[in-house]
């Protein structure tokens, strides 16, 4: 008589493969949209073997929440306290490269976790910050290090944002070069057009379409999309919920047509002050002052899209992609034409290097408008690029 195969062994890990697969997810689908029976099934258990490590969603999500964050402390914690900047920024990019699949989960997920989660998640992220900022202050002793700081974090993990593949050395050494010109920029050190630039004039809402998309958007960004009912859209423009349906199919239409009017003025935008340009290093000029400009003006917008896209339909998703695409190849044509030792794969990832460096430093300027302060994004992102190579 033959004998039954032995159940498999429980892997010791197992608590740690549920937290990698459960940041991957979050990172792909968001927190409302991801499911514990699909990060179950990407471990390879069943939902109810899930739960005996976590209680319900929002544990595992507020343990991947804080994942990149624990990693990023203890990264730091181990480099000399008399390293250099280098030393400390390749530290940080080796372990934001190692985990780009889950990493990005703090970034705009971190949104949904409960206050007294958010201010332990924050502390650890001030943490990450000062130490950069301290070994930057006296290496690099000009002005702002804290924004330099955070703008070196942002190129570094940019990579838990977009999906470019390029071999792990030859990624890190890119990343990390950014970051060490971005935290060796005086601020205060822009182009001499960063200021100079025009936007077209939002539409003004006219008809209840625009009303309501112009009046969905703050909430969005105040309350989260998934907390947003259509009564609060409603009232806000003065319908009763039933009254959004001849306008909106649903909530998530109303996001995906405001992302989509968004795009279409940057694009306008971009077209505008390219008009002309034939110098690769004045086109990124122009192209780094309308992005910023963008980025300024439309900085609740930009929060929810890049907090909530994940989370659309994908009929809904499609477009909005796809108008992220044709920004980023306008992005990566002309840097290209600045750098020409860069391939297509490396320009893009600067590229996205620079996003990164508008979205961390936008953020920690708060996003108060002035022509001092997109000069000084502006300046950071330029030096993200090297385009003086």
């Amino acid at each position: 008589m033959t004998a039954e195969p032995a159940a498999a062994a429980r892997p010791r890990n197992r608590r740690h493969l549920i937290v990698e697969a459960g940041a991957k997810v979050f990172g792909e689908r968001g927190y409302h949209g991801a499911s514990m029976e699909e990060i179950a099934a990407g471990v390879g258990i069943t939902a109810a073997a899930l739960y005996r490590h976590f209680p319900n969603k929002y544990a595992l999500f507020a343990e991947c929440a804080n994942v990149m964050a624990d990693r990023l402390v203890a990264a730091l914690g181990e480099v000399p306290s008399d390293a250099s900047t280098a030393d400390v920024l390749a530290a940080a990019t080796r372990v934001t490269v190692a985990h780009r699949a889950g990493g990005g989960v703090y970034r705009w997920e971190a949104r949904y976790l409960d206050r007294e989660d958010r201010r332990v998640l924050k502390g650890k992220f001030e943490r990450v910050v000062e130490r950069v900022a301290d070994v930057v202050r006296r290496e690099y002793p000009q002005p702002d290090e804290h924004l330099r700081a955070v703008a070196a974090l942002g190129a570094i993990g940019s990579i838990t944002m977009h999906h470019t593949s390029l071999a792990r050395r030859r990624l890190e050494d890119l990343l990390l070069a950014a970051a060490l010109r971005v935290v060796a920029t005086d601020p205060a050190t822009a182009p001499a057009d960063a200021r100079l630039v025009e936007l077209p004039a939002p539409p003004v809402p006219r008809t209840r379409r625009s009303e309501i998309l112009a009046a969905a958007i703050p909430l969005f960004d105040r309350d989260g999309f998934a907390a947003v009912t259509n009564g609060m859209i409603a009232e806000a423009v003065g319908l009763v919920p039933s009254g959004l349906y001849r306008y909106f199919p649903g909530k998530a239409d109303i996001l995906a047509a405001a992302c989509l009017q968004a795009a279409d003025l940057l694009a306008q935008a971009v077209e505008h002050n390219l008009r002309g340009v034939r110098d690769p290093r004045t086109a990124l000029n122009a192209l780094t002052a309308t992005y910023v400009a963008y980025s300024f003006e439309h900085n609740a917008l930009n929060n929810v899209a890049n907090a909530e896209i994940v989370g659309l339909p994908d009929a809904l998703r499609r477009p909005l992609v796809a108008a992220q695409r044709e920004h980023i190849a306008v992005w990566e044509q002309h840097l290209r034409q600045a750098r020409p030792d860069l391939d297509a794969h490396q320009a893009r990832v600067l590229v996205h290097a620079g996003f990164g460096v508008v979205v961390e430093a936008g953020r920690r300027l708060r996003w108060r408008d002035s022509p001092e302060h997109r000069a000084a994004v502006g300046a950071l992102l330029v030096s993200a690029f090297d385009a003086g190579a």
